[in-house]
């Protein structure tokens, strides 16, 4: 069957050249973007009840863009003015871009990972003797507390934001020919939003292995999948699987 429509489980890109434009014009199909789920943020009066005293901290690790907005408007909330001298243990060097947002870059310690947070314990092994806060989500992935608690520093995990499911009620009777998820999130709001969902000719894409692992417990078919060495993003896959089947 050929492909006419696409929904992404996330928000529109913000920029022109988003390889999903490329392909909405090159394919001639219809994509649109509506997020799943969505971060909300936990108040300051919750933070204190996690007995977190933001004083006593030296350091922050901060794994992505979210952990960077919500620890800095939690200090705002708090009154608390962070420190020149606190160093920032970034996991990637987008976290570390984005951070500039609050601080000013040159001025401040700061230290970047390749990608993942494995890649960054080294540098956060190195400075062992800091304190350090980890501002995170209530969907920490399960292998960052044992990184940590194996370096055998002096940490503590505080959930500064959630992530919620959104309302989808308006796409009831709404169909596309595939959807695309990238969380395994994304899976759980589609059965809490539409518990009686039938994939029938629905095609699913999805993004890495425990996303794959959320939609087969579902008992839902996998017909996309990314990264592959062939396919290593999402548009590559769409644009190579929409290929195959429209010219038929």
């Amino acid at each position: 069957m050929k492909v006419k429509t696409i929904l992404v489980s996330q928000p529109e890109p913000k920029i022109e050249n988003s390889p999903y434009f490329d392909i909405q014009e090159q394919q001639k199909v219809k994509i649109d973007f509506r997020p799943f789920i969505h971060v909300e943020g936990v108040s300051s009066k919750e933070i204190r009840q996690q007995k977190v005293d933001l004083t006593t901290f030296t350091a922050i690790i901060l794994t992505s863009r979210n952990a960077v907005d919500h620890f800095f408007r939690v200090a705002e909330e708090m009154r608390f003015k962070v420190p020149d001298t606190m160093k920032y243990f970034c996991q990637s060097e987008a976290v570390a871009f984005y951070l500039q947002k609050y601080v000013v870059y040159r001025k401040r310690k700061i230290y970047v990972g390749k990608r993942t947070f494995a890649e960054l314990s080294p540098l956060i092994k190195k400075y062992k003797d800091e304190t350090f806060l980890l501002p995170t989500t209530d969907k920490l992935k399960p292998g960052v507390p044992v990184i940590l608690n194996d370096l055998g520093v002096d940490w503590k995990e505080a959930v500064f934001y959630k992530t919620v499911i959104s309302d989808l009620s308006d796409l009831a009777d709404v169909y596309y020919d595939i959807l695309v998820f990238f969380s395994p999130s994304g899976i759980e709001s589609l059965f809490h939003n539409f518990p009686n969902f039938k994939q029938n000719n629905t095609r699913i894409a999805v993004f890495g292995n425990t996303t794959i692992k959320a939609v087969e417990a579902k008992g839902l078919r996998v017909d996309i999948s990314a990264p592959t060495p062939e396919t290593p993003s999402m548009t590559m896959a769409l644009k190579k699987y929409i290929n195959d089947v429209n010219k038929k």
